[in-house]
């Protein structure tokens, strides 16, 4: 398959790449000193499926069990490292940037059994001995975590809901490989169950919080948790799609390029292009990004709420957030039917006529309507005052305006 060699060779990290990473990981691991715990290097990077291009590496600190039982071990990791920012998570840790490079030390305890965990993070190590267990694997992983970012399928945070790393890791290794694993996808049914170790014996039964996604894959090292639980039906229904059209294409290596984003492109598009600029909140990427989803979608409700016909619409994120609608270039009517209860209902008529006493009430097959002046005959009219909205302001660090 020459395209799947092309592929490999722009995604899989070089030697250089590989001793670099491992060298500035070390030098991180090495400066962490204390008593009965020992840094390793965990995440992809450790597995073998990182991708090249990809600059950050987790490192867990195993505090020993024995002896740090009922501690805040995030509060002991805290005092030894200089520089780091504290991100808030199920446990806190923490993130420095060297070299170039997003190093994020993660304090878990060091146990011997999964049973033993207190904390869903204490697992990782479990994850990556699993995943090595595959070595055969890692390439077709990385094809599989390629596809999806290129494809917009890959993430977890709230914001997204899409695949994670391991869940792209466990999917692949359980199909047998990459391709066999787009065969599958493609005829994956409205709902798809995969127990890859048969803990259930073919019948899975999980918390039913955990059984509310399309997708349900048993963690292979923890028989009661889904690793695909975040994962929404739209990217679900996205990777069928996407998995379809891939085994169709003659040009299989186009699916692994990503579509950057591109403003100049964007307003070359027929229709009415409306771009507002914003400055995210500082915080955990996660939540931040949840914060920018939601007044996206505040934004883009009201706007087919007062009529606009949204084409297409979609936000991007780096430093700025740019938060776009494509809507149909029609010049909405200066007046608008309002409509009100039925003719025959009089307590709620004798209160819409009240309400619209300087209007005359009229009658469409029984409804009450009053003919009123539009709020607003231009989108950006509306986006602008959508932007000074309360729902927006608490969700944003600040509006920028139209680019």
């Amino acid at each position: 398959m020459p395209w799947r060699k092309e592929v490999l060779k722009e995604i899989k990290p070089s030697k250089k790449n590989e001793l670099e990473l491992r060298k500035v990981a070390n030098k991180i691991i090495n400066s962490i000193k204390i008593k009965n715990v020992k840094s390793v290097l965990g995440g992809s990077s450790a597995k073998g499926t990182w991708l090249k291009g990809n600059h950050d590496i987790d490192i867990y600190v195993k505090f020993d069990q024995k002896y740090y039982s009922g501690i805040d071990i995030s509060e002991v990791l805290k005092k030894k490292i200089k520089k780091a920012n504290v991100l808030h998570g199920s446990r806190d840790y923490f993130k420095l940037d060297v070299k170039g490079y997003d190093i994020e030390l993660i304090p878990i305890m060091d146990i011997k059994k999964v049973e033993d965990a207190d904390n869903i993070t204490d697992i990782s190590p479990f994850h990556k001995k699993w995943v090595r267990k595959h070595k055969e694997y890692v390439n077709d992983v990385r094809l599989a975590k390629a596809f999806a970012k290129a494809n917009g399928l890959y993430g977890a945070e709230s914001y997204i809901k899409g695949f994670s790393g391991y869940a792209l890791e466990v999917l692949t290794i359980y199909y047998g490989g990459f391709d066999k694993l787009i065969e599958n996808v493609a005829k994956w049914k409205s709902k798809t169950v995969l127990d890859p170790e048969n803990y259930h014996n073919g019948k899975v039964v999980l918390n039913k919080s955990k059984m509310f996604s399309p997708l349900i894959v048993v963690d292979p090292v923890q028989d009661t948790r889904n690793v695909a639980a975040v994962i929404s039906k739209e990217k679900y229904e996205l990777f069928k799609k996407i998995a379809k059209k891939f085994l169709k294409s003659k040009n299989k290596a186009e699916f692994f390029i990503r579509d950057e984003f591109d403003l100049d492109l964007l307003k070359k598009k027929k229709g009415e292009l409306i771009c507002l600029e914003v400055l995210p909140l500082d915080g955990k990427r996660d939540v931040v990004g949840a914060k920018l989803l939601k007044s996206f979608d505040f934004i883009k409700k009201r706007l087919e709420e007062n009529e606009f016909k949204v084409k297409k619409s979609g936000w991007h994120w780096e430093e700025k957030a740019i938060l776009w609608f494509l809507l149909d270039k029609v010049e909405l009517s200066k007046e608008v039917k309002h409509y009100g209860p039925e003719i025959k209902s009089k307590e709620r008529m004798k209160k819409f006529k009240a309400k619209w006493k300087d209007k005359k009430i009229l009658n469409e097959d029984g409804i009450s309507y009053v003919i009123r002046d539009r709020n607003y005959m231009k989108a950006q009219n509306l986006v602008l005052d959508l932007g000074e909205d309360s729902f927006v302001k608490n969700r944003v660090s600040k509006i920028l305006g139209f680019k």
